[in-house]
């Protein structure tokens, strides 16, 4: 075979080698995760490792739980503000609405506007407007929508995805979809897990909080308790992994306090009393009315556990040594929290709340059962394609060539989608069928285009006839490129995953597949002649 003449078949074998390693060979990774849409095109799909080959399955083929759900909020936007102005505005919000100042976040889009939201589900449009008109701001409820703004949306897809990792339940992830309404959805899939295990790790924002309590002398005489929030979860750092207590000391975590957090931290308890009368003295279970200095690990506005200043650290803090290691534990109630308050820390707190609009479990069992039937699918297909082109030619040496394309064209799919660690779901699978169907279409029209006008004499003859076959469906494949496109765009579910499976056989089929069937009908021919 002259390599010259033939480079398309070469190019085509070589393809074939490279998807069956990366289809059988191991990689030693097992599940990962297709993340958003960087790679799968789907709505976050999830992936299970395949087994005997390379190929990762999302929900539909292994079995989890979806849950698709709004995040709870109110955004007013073109708002007239200033950046020196946000402090104030914020805690004047937020009084009025009788909401924490964390709900309420203020992002400046331009020097002198911005856009607020307000994280609550029972305030409303009007009560929004209304606070933001007591902190000075003219704001009409025409200007407030409800939801939140694409920043929130995608720092909630990624806190989601953390902590479902995180959490052990490795193969999961979250993503962003917008409806045809223009609404916004996170949608969360999590392969061999049941709704309670997701909705433990996903269902509470995870607000992190060290809040410190002590006694103060009052002007009368009086001794007046102050609350003030030292650590928030952006202060830690250097997350270890949640342990047992020793001899009978609870369950903790050990952080480490960023460089910025570390001496705000310390002047607090220097100057409030905690590295001296209030060493080991939290009386907050036995009196809490009178609870001397605590510590309190809360998490979503509950105490999970209320902590002295121990010996050993009292001395770090007033000596200033805590500053060269900035290391300390949270004590918890049990491991549970203990195990909960590390993945909070880990993936950071969820800026809102999830509304959940609609939820699906599917068993593994019966997922897996969809495999083999999947596959017989993609098989009758292809039997069924068979049938009709012998049938239509009557001659094997045309034939066998179209069929073995079709089937390369569908392998070549499948290394691909081994390589870039697509989830395959049903959808994916509806996409390899069609591609079988345009794919022998197109053959088909080759073959009648050289075959129907007589017999081909020379390589030139031949030539000229299939540039005629392959302008028309080098037409066709740029129709169906352009009528897929927006389906492989837009975030609309199964869709999307069609689209894309379908596009991506139809460029290989354009740019490898088709050339080199070509080449072997040439080959065929010219050599009878």
């Amino acid at each position: 075979m002259n390599i010259r003449e033939n480079w398309r078949i070469v190019m085509l074998v070589v393809l074939v080698v490279l998807s069956g390693v990366a289809l059988f060979v191991p990689t030693g990774s097992g599940g990962t995760v297709a993340e958003g849409n960087a790679t799968n095109g789907t709505d976050g799909q999830v992936a299970s490792s395949g087994g005997l080959t390379n190929l990762q399955y999302g929900l539909e083929l292994s079995g989890g739980t979806r849950l698709r759900a709004q995040l709870v909020g109110l955004t007013a936007e073109e708002v007239s503000i200033t950046a020196n102005d946000t402090q104030s505005v914020r805690r004047s919000v937020a009084d009025e609405l009788g909401v924490q100042g964390i709900n309420v976040n203020i992002r400046q889009t331009t020097r002198n506007s911005g856009t607020i939201e307000v994280f609550a589900e029972s305030v409303t449009s009007k009560e929004f407007a209304t606070a933001l008109g007591t902190a000075g701001l003219d704001v009409s409820t025409d200007q407030i929508r409800d939801g939140v703004t694409d920043e929130t949306l995608d720092t909630a897809e990624r806190v989601l995805t953390d902590r479902i990792n995180a959490g052990g339940l490795t193969g999961g992830g979250a993503s962003v979809v917008r409806s045809a309404a223009g609404e916004n959805f996170v949608v969360v899939e999590v392969p061999n897990a049941n709704r309670s295990e997701v909705l433990d790790l996903i269902g509470s924002p995870g607000r992190v909080e060290v809040v410190a309590e002590y006694p103060e002398s009052a002007a009368n005489g009086t001794t007046e308790y102050q609350n003030q929030t030292v650590l928030t979860g952006e202060d830690f750092t250097g997350i270890s992994p949640a342990r047992q207590g020793e001899e009978g000391r609870p369950p903790y975590v050990q952080v480490t306090l960023t460089e910025e957090a570390a001496p705000r931290y310390s002047e607090v308890m220097v100057d409030n009393g905690f590295t001296s009368q209030g060493i080991g003295n939290c009386r907050w279970r036995q009196n809490p009315d009178d609870p001397g200095w605590c510590l309190y690990t809360v998490v979503d506005g509950d105490i999970t556990y209320a902590a002295s200043m121990g010996n050993d650290l009292a001395p770090l803090i007033e000596s200033g040594e805590f500053l060269n290691d900035r290391t300390f534990i949270l004590q918890t109630g049990n491991f549970s929290q203990a195990q909960t308050l590390k993945i909070n820390l880990e993936s950071g707190a969820l800026p809102t709340t999830l509304d959940i609009q609609s939820e699906l479990y599917l068993a593994p069992s019966l997922a897996q059962s969809f495999k083999p039937l999947a596959l017989l699918t993609g098989l009758a297909a292809w039997l069924v394609v068979s049938g009709v082109v012998f049938y239509r030619y009557r001659e094997a040496r045309v034939a066998i060539p179209m069929l073995v394309t079709a089937a390369t064209e569908v392998f070549i799919l499948l290394g691909f989608a081994a390589t870039i660690g697509l989830a395959l779901d049903l959808s994916h699978i509806a996409g390899l069928i069609a591609v079988i169907g345009t794919g022998v279409d197109d053959l088909i029209i080759i073959a009648d285009e050289i075959l129907q006008q007589g017999k081909v004499a020379t390589g030139r003859v031949f030539q000229n006839r299939f540039r005629k076959a392959f302008w028309v469906i080098g037409a066709a494949a740029a129709t169906t490129i352009i009528a897929m496109s927006p389906l492989a765009v837009l975030s609309l579910g199964d869709l999307q995953g069609f689209a894309i499976v379908t596009i991506v056989g139809v460029l290989i089929g354009v740019l490898v597949t088709r050339p080199a069937y070509g080449d072997v009908l040439r080959n065929l021919l010219i050599s009878e002649e």
